[in-house]
């Protein structure tokens, strides 16, 4: 009784340690780490799709460097 419970107790620490709880959905590997979902598949972006992303990141900087403006200026006031 006593081993059964010292390897219970030995097995949920090391899930613990590794990241992993029992309620983890994905594949464990050999060596105690998760694979990757096989579902997963890469895909490549246009480069119309890149300009979208490059013009809102550009957007979102602008309207933070804007916001950090007017809060120096609310400060000095």
């Amino acid at each position: 009784m006593k081993i059964t419970t010292l390897a219970l107790a030995a097995s949920v620490l090391g899930g613990l340690v590794l990241g992993t709880g029992a309620a983890s959905a994905a594949p464990m590997g050999p060596n105690g780490l998760q694979a990757a979902p096989a579902g997963v598949t890469q895909v490549r972006m246009s480069s119309s799709e890149r300009m979208m992303m490059k013009k809102r990141m550009m957007h979102k900087k602008m309207m933070k460097r804007r916001m950090m403006k007017r809060k120096m200026m609310m400060n000095r006031m």
